[in-house]
């Protein structure tokens, strides 16, 4: 894979789609073969994606009787969110199991996520009060419910965008706690750490948890702020690479509420590790930092790639009136742009069809779940008749700001004779409970590409004479 590095975030505008065509004499081909050349128009609209934007806030609490439902999903949906952050606050679980009718709860709204095209940011707390003592379960009985959410986590792991260390202290936060270390020292984490690794070790290798505070991570591997996640290392299921962030009062004031404790350096390892990581949170009070400009260029800086739509509303508010908000709606998370492509056409039995494009991020972040990469030619005439073929890339790795090629050779069979087909990109989550599901495809911000009955994007026609 092929990256050209940004001398500018955007390009002002794209260039409407046109064609250019190429004859060529090569390999005794007749006059009729070509090389077309084509620029593609970038998309201004919202639209949804997975595992990306702004997030709604759904609560299941042992106070209360909630679950998912298909119409809150759909509703959102049609908000361009995909995104549920669902807390699970259980008070009545802090000296005992979890009940088998809370287990069924979180497994309805699982089975809700599935079935409705939207993934969740997944929080256990015991309490979301910080009068309400205690502030968390002692380490027998989490680690007991940790055992008892494993087969969940397994089994819905499709479903689960990320999920928040949680369990510990006040709205599962890390900081208030009765049982594992009140504003610890630096070498007070030992307690943070067994939580920590246990829920890494129930969830499945593709999946993150997240932390709180930089400190966290730090302090809980006792790497320094310079030991960061880097190209060579990220996503490759080690510990330190399945754990991410989550800022909860970003953009706040210098120092977003404690979240770097006044250390410049802790700022600089999230930086730089957000890269190859999730960053999601959200706001907490309006302030100079919230302003459109400064958000802007924090969520470039950061990484960001999901934030609550919920809160705070002072902040949401501003952006509104302040005209940056669509803009922040496009840009969090991926945001996929083909730029210009060749592709070979009038094709015969034996000829290679060749395809060379160019694809730009204008997102903050890169995709941080796994993500599959297909060219699939379809046939116009029998839409059943397709050619799937693997991409060889990882979507993983094309970061915000940034330029890549994707390229494919395909050898044109005697079945594709005297057929046309549509060239398609089709970005699929590699579960196999949702890789049919174009909810969970994603889509590229162009015009005229999507197609909503398949989840692929229709980007060139070929002729097989």
């Amino acid at each position: 894979m092929k990256i050209k590095y940004l001398l500018l975030f955007f390009a002002s505008a794209f260039l409407l789609s046109c064609s250019e065509t190429i004859d060529t004499e090569d390999n005794n081909k007749d006059d009729e073969y070509k090389i077309e050349k084509v620029e593609f128009t970038e998309s201004l609209e919202n639209f949804v994606n997975p595992e990306r934007g702004f997030y709604r806030f759904f609560e299941t609490s042992t106070n209360n009787s909630s679950v998912l439902t298909q119409s809150y999903l759909d509703g959102i949906r049609k908000e361009g969110i995909s995104l549920v952050y669902t807390a699970y606050t259980m008070p009545a679980f802090r000296d005992k199991p979890i009940s088998q009718e809370y287990i069924d709860r979180i497994k309805t709204n699982m089975k809700a996520l599935r079935e409705n095209g939207c993934k969740s940011i997944v929080r256990f707390r015991y309490t979301n009060n910080q009068d309400d003592l205690p502030w968390d379960a002692p380490e027998d009985i989490l680690f007991g419910h940790i055992e008892q959410l494993r087969p969940i986590f397994q089994e819905y792991a499709d479903v689960i965008a990320v999920l928040e260390a949680g369990f510990i202290g006040v709205w599962g936060e890390w900081y208030y706690t009765d049982n594992y270390n009140f504003r610890p020292n630096e070498n007070e984490y030992g307690p943070r750490r067994k939580v920590l690794d246990a829920l890494l070790e129930a969830l499945p290798k593709e999946r993150m948890v997240l932390v709180r505070y930089p400190a966290a991570k730090l302090h809980s591997f006792g790497i320094t702020y310079t030991d960061t996640v880097s190209l060579n290392t990220a996503h490759n299921q080690s510990d330190l690479s399945r754990v991410g962030f989550h800022n909860d009062c970003f953009l706040a004031d210098q120092d977003d509420r404690g979240t770097f404790g006044g250390n410049r350096n802790f700022r600089k390892y999230w930086e730089w590790e957000s890269k190859y990581l999730p960053m999601g949170g959200e706001t907490c009070q309006p302030s100079s930092y919230s302003e459109c400009s400064s958000a802007l260029d924090n969520m470039a800086k950061y990484h960001w790639s999901f934030l609550n739509l919920n809160y705070h509303p002072g902040v949401i508010g501003d952006w509104q009136t302040n005209n940056c908000m669509e803009e922040i709606q496009r840009r969090l998370g991926y945001r996929f742009v083909l730029t210009e492509g060749t592709f070979s056409n009038n094709l015969t039995v034996g000829d290679k069809f060749e395809m060379d494009l160019d694809l730009m991020n204008i997102g903050f972040a890169a995709p941080y779940n796994p993500r599959n990469a297909e060219l699939i030619l379809v046939s116009k005439s029998n839409s059943s008749e397709k050619y799937k073929f693997d991409l060889g890339v990882d979507p993983r790795f094309w970061f915000g700001g940034e330029t890549f090629n994707i390229s494919a050779k395909v050898t044109i069979t005697e079945e594709m004779k005297g057929k046309v087909f549509d060239v398609c990109l089709n970005f699929p989550d590699p579960q196999e409970t949702l890789s049919e599901d174009p909810k969970f495809s994603i889509r590229l911000a162009n015009e005229d590409v999507w197609d909503f009955a398949t989840g692929y994007n229709k980007i060139y026609t070929i002729t097989v004479k």
